[in-house]
C-alpha cells in the first residue's frame, strides 16, 4: 500500500510540475532549461526525501529521548506484565513482530513509532494507565498497533518526502524567475536565496495542511483497526473518556506537541480528527452506542 501510494503521489507531483512548466512557457514565455530543471528536481528530491527518511530512522531514538520513555525489558510489577502480554497478544493477532514497549510520565496519551513494522515502539503514559480500565487501555494499544500494521510511519514519511520535494522545487523555480537579474541575466544570489526561503515557508504551510489531512484520515483507519483487533468498546470508551479531559491537560511535552493553532487553523493543521467525529465513525462501523 505504501509503495502504491508513493507511485501515485509521484505521478501526481510530476504531472503538476509538467503542467506548471507548460503554463510558464505557453502563457508567460518563460522557457526553463531542461538540464537545469532536471538537476534542480534531483537536488530537491535528495533534500526532500533525505530529511524525511533521516527523521524516520531516528524516530525511535528521538521519541525515547524527548519523552523520557522507559523500555520494559523485564516487568517489575503486574501492570507492566499485563502491558507486555496484551501487546504480545495484539501483535500476534495483527501478524506483527513484538514491538518495544515503554512507559513515560505524562498526561493520558500513547504513541507508536519506528522505521518499519518489525522495528517499532509502542509507549503509553502513566496518566493513561491511571485513568483507564484494562479494556480501554487495550483499545488504545490496538489503535497504536493498527498504525504499525497499516505502515503509517513509512507512508507518512513517503508523503512528507514528496511534499518536501515539491515545495523546494517550485520555490526555487519561482525565486529564479522573480529575483533581480544582472546584465548577464543571472539572478542575484542573495535575493534568490531570500525569496526561496520565504516561498518555502509559505508553500510549507500548504503542504503541512495536506499532510495533516492525511494524518487525520489514517487516525480513522487506525480506529477501524482497533475495532477489528480488540472490539469496539475499548477504543470507543477510551476516546469518550479522553474527550472529557480539558485539552491543556492532554498536551504532550514541548518536543512532541502537534500544531496548537486555534480557530480554523486548529482544524486545518490538526494531526487528529475531533474526538466526537471519531466516536461517530466507530458508532457507524460497529453499531455501538
Amino acid at each position: 500500500m505504501a509503495l502504491i501510494m508513493l507511485i501515485l503521489m509521484n505521478l501526481a507531483v510530476m504531472a503538476s510540475l509538467y503542467i506548471f512548466i507548460f503554463i510558464l512557457g505557453a502563457f508567460f514565455g518563460i522557457h526553463l532549461d531542461p538540464k537545469t530543471t532536471s538537476g534542480l528536481f534531483m537536488m530537491a528530491a535528495v533534500f526532500g526525501f533525505g530529511g524525511a527518511f533521516i527523521s524516520l530512522l531516528m524516530s525511535k531514538w528521538m521519541a525515547k529521548r524527548s519523552m523520557g520513555v522507559e523500555i520494559i525489558d523485564t516487568p517489575q510489577n503486574e501492570a507492566e506484565e499485563w502491558l507486555l502480554s496484551t501487546i504480545a497478544k495484539l501483535s500476534a493477532k495483527a501478524g506483527l513482530k513484538m514491538p518495544e514497549v515503554g512507559i513515560f510520565d505524562g498526561p493520558p496519551n500513547a504513541f507508536a513509532t519506528g522505521w518499519n513494522r518489525n522495528d517499532a515502539l509502542v509507549a503509553v503514559s502513566t496518566g493513561l494507565l491511571e485513568i483507564m480500565d484494562p479494556k480501554e487501555i487495550e483499545g488504545v494499544l490496538a489503535h497504536e498497533m493498527s498504525h504499525i500494521k497499516n505502515g503509517d510511519m513509512i507512508t507518512m514519511t513517503l508523503m512528507q518526502g514528496v511534499l518536501n520535494t515539491f515545495v523546494i522545487f517550485i520555490s526555487r523555480i519561482i525565486a529564479d524567475i522573480i529575483s533581480p537579474k544582472n546584465e548577464e541575466g543571472e539572478s542575484n544570489p542573495f535575493a534568490y536565496m531570500a525569496i526561496s526561503f520565504v516561498l518555502e515557508m509559505v508553500f510549507s504551510l500548504f503542504s503541512t495542511a495536506l499532510l495533516m489531512w492525511f494524518s487525520r484520515y489514517r487516525e480513522f483507519k487506525a480506529d477501524e483497526g482497533a475495532v477489528k483487533l480488540s472490539g469496539p468498546e475499548g477504543i470507543y470508551y477510551a476516546l469518550a473518556k479522553l474527550g472529557q479531559i480539558p485539552k491543556e491537560e492532554l498536551a504532550l511535552p514541548e518536543g512532541m506537541k502537534a500544531f496548537g493553532i486555534v480557530g480554523f487553523l486548529e482544524t486545518l493543521f490538526a494531526s487528529h480528527p475531533p474526538i466526537q467525529q471519531r466516536l461517530k465513525h466507530i458508532e457507524e462501523i460497529a453499531q455501538i452506542r
